[in-house]
């Protein structure tokens, strides 16, 4: 299961680049509703940077659509989030997809089967909208997937990797390229161990490995809960949060610097991807204040 990572520099160079700190070639992700954020927070974002369009309920299509396009226009790289079960109709991807790679030059998006228990349309999951043939009809060029360090709790571990190789399968038989983007976590041993089975399968694609920006520490054990990410004491204390003291906020400072250390050539490619929670400027003040140290 090999790439050529040629091809992925034709679509950014930053997986061409050795990797020299684990704050090369980051990305980051937005919510259609951050747009002031973003223009706030563009200064201190490298240009050509990856910026994620989330794919959340209460936003409309022309939402979604003026963000991919301002992150265009600001210098920076758009993918837009699809989520399988929100889609209500063939019909809307279809439009979405017109629209994005029209109006903001969109090459990339990240597929996942959402949150709802039952789907509002005719995806039930990631994989049909790759099957679907809409994808590569509309132009994408990078699908990026999903990966769970820490597992998944309504699907068993070994099922997660099966599913995973079928949809690489599915992305490349459309001339496409995958990338995984891990769910953000707390725990630098699942962590590394999980990207150390990945390549043991020989699975060997570009991995984003999702991390929380800096962020209050109730608002980062909030959206742990709501994500399923595990947070017990002790993986936390190693995170630098107590839970006897929920005052003040936390960076992934320690992570970081251990995914730093651990991480090597055999790894493969391997970049971060910040889940800012609604605080764009600290993150990036964050990898910018990261860098300068490393």
């Amino acid at each position: 299961m090999t790439d050529n990572p040629v091809s992925y520099a034709a679509i950014h160079p930053d997986w061409e680049r050795a990797r020299t700190s684990m704050a090369d070639g980051y990305s980051l992700e937005m919510t259609a509703n951050e747009l002031d954020s973003l223009r706030a927070a563009a200064p201190l974002i490298r240009p050509r940077t990856q910026i994620a369009v989330t794919f959340l309920p209460g936003e409309t299509v022309d939402q979604r659509v003026a963000a991919a396009r301002l992150v265009r226009d600001l210098g920076f790289e758009p993918i837009v989030h699809l989520s399988a079960r929100r889609l209500t109709s063939a019909a809307e991807l279809d439009i979405y997809l017109a629209r994005v790679t029209a109006e903001a030059g969109v090459r990339r998006v990240f597929v996942i089967a959402g949150d709802p228990s039952r789907s509002e349309g005719p995806f039930e999951d990631s994989l049909q909208i790759i099957d679907s043939g809409l994808l590569d009809r509309h132009g994408i060029a990078v699908v990026g997937i999903g990966g769970h360090p820490e597992g998944h709790p309504a699907v068993a571990r070994e099922e997660l990797w099966l599913w995973m190789e079928r949809k690489l399968a599915a992305v490349r038989a459309r001339g496409m390229l995958p990338l995984v983007v891990t769910q953000f976590g707390f725990d630098d041993d699942a962590i590394v161990n999980w990207v150390t089975e990945l390549r043991a399968r020989g699975i060997d694609v570009p991995v984003r490995i999702g991390v929380p920006g800096p962020a209050g520490i109730k608002r980062l054990l909030g959206f742990a809960r709501r994500c399923g990410v595990g947070a017990s004491a002790g993986v936390l204390r190693k995170y630098g949060i107590s839970l006897t003291s929920l005052l003040g906020s936390a960076g992934p400072d320690r992570l970081v610097e251990s995914l730093e250390r651990r991480l090597g050539p055999d790894h493969g490619r391997v970049r971060l991807h910040l889940y800012p929670f609604g605080a764009l400027t600290a993150s990036a003040e964050w990898i910018n204040g990261y860098a300068a140290r490393h």
